[in-house]
C-alpha cells in the first residue's frame, strides 16, 4: 500500500511539473450527451492552433473517445520514449492524446471502474510529453462523474471551464448541474456555448429553430454567467466531423464559422481579463 501511494505521489509531482509549462488549461464539459461538446472542444483547439498558439487536446472521455475520429486520426497509435508518452501531432501546432490511440480497434470497449480511469488520466497528465503549450483543451464526457472530477482534482491551477448546451429544456436542466459541479470545485467558469441553435438550410439559407433558441443565453443571465455565443446547426458541420475535419477548417463560408470565431475570441479575452 505504501509503495502504491508513493507511485501516485511521484506521478502527481510529474503532472504538476508538466502542467506548469502549460499557460492555460480549459475543461470543456456538458451536462448531457449529444450536445456537440466534442465538436466545440476540437474546433476550439483547432482555431487556437491556427492562430499560431501551441495547443494540446486531451480526450478524457474514456468510454466514448471521439476526438481522434473528428481530427482524422483514426487508426493512429501512441509511441513512447522510455517512460515518456509522445502525443500525436496534427496540423502545425496541435498535440492530441486519447485512450482511443491505445485500443486495438475502434470497436473495443473500455470496461473500467472509477479508480482505473483516474489512474489513466493521471498518467496522461504526468507521463505525456506535452512540452510548453499556450492552451490544453480537455474534452470531458457528459455529466459530473469520474473523468471531469479527476481532471479538476489533478490539475491544481486549471484556468476554467466552458460548458456546452443545446437550447431545449432537457439539456438546460442538466447544464445547471454542471454549473453547480464547477462551482462546488471552485473552478473558474469561462462561460456557456449554445450549440445547435437553429438550423440553417443549405439551399435557401433560412434559419429554423428546430431545438428552439436562446435557452443558453437565458440560463447564463439567470445564473450570472457569461454567454459566449451560439452555433447554428449546418449540414457542413456534420459532414466535416464524419470526414475527420474540424468544421473551422472548411473552405465554405458557413455562418457557424463566423460565429465560432467570435466565441474563441471572447474566450481568449475573458482569460486575459481574469489573469
Amino acid at each position: 500500500m505504501e509503495d502504491k501511494q508513493k507511485i501516485i505521489e511521484q506521478q502527481q509531482k510529474r503532472a504538476d511539473e508538466r502542467m506548469k509549462k502549460i499557460k492555460n488549461k480549459l475543461l470543456v464539459l456538458s451536462g448531457k450527451g449529444g450536445v456537440g461538446k466534442s465538436t466545440v472542444a476540437v474546433n476550439l483547439a483547432w482555431v487556437l492552433s491556427q492562430r499560431g498558439m501551441k495547443v494540446g487536446i486531451l480526450d478524457v472521455d474514456i468510454h466514448g473517445p471521439n476526438v481522434p475520429k473528428m481530427l482524422g486520426l483514426g487508426g493512429t497509435y501512441l509511441t513512447s520514449s522510455g517512460k515518456t508518452i509522445e502525443p500525436v501531432s496534427t496540423g502545425n501546432n496541435l498535440k492530441v492524446i486519447s485512450i482511443a490511440f491505445l485500443l486495438s480497434s475502434s470497436d473495443s470497449p473500455v470496461i473500467w471502474r472509477g479508480p482505473i480511469k483516474m489512474t489513466a488520466i493521471r498518467q496522461f497528465l504526468s507521463d505525456v510529453n506535452w512540452g510548453e503549450l499556450d492552451y490544453l483543451i480537455i474534452d470531458a464526457p457528459p455529466g459530473t462523474g469520474d473523468e471531469p472530477l479527476s481532471v479538476c482534482q489533478l490539475i491544481k491551477d486549471i484556468t476554467g471551464a466552458v460548458i456546452v448546451t443545446t437550447p431545449q429544456e432537457v439539456s438546460l436542466l442538466d447544464v445547471k448541474k454542471s454549473i453547480s459541479f464547477i462551482r462546488e470545485l471552485n473552478v473558474p467558469l469561462i462561460g456557456i456555448v449554445e450549440n445547435m441553435s437553429g438550423f440553417i438550410c443549405p439551399y435557401c439559407g433560412k434559419e429554423t429553430d428546430i431545438f428552439k433558441t436562446g435557452g443558453g443565453k437565458r440560463i447564463a443571465d439567470e445564473l450570472n454567467i457569461t454567454f459566449l455565443g451560439s452555433i447554428p446547426l449546418e449540414s457542413d458541420i456534420v459532414k466535416a466531423s464524419d470526414e475527420g475535419k474540424p468544421f473551422m477548417n472548411l473552405d465554405s463560408k458557413i455562418e457557424s464559422r463566423k460565429r465560432f470565431e467570435g466565441i474563441v475570441t471572447k474566450i481568449i479575452e475573458i482569460i486575459q481579463i481574469k489573469k
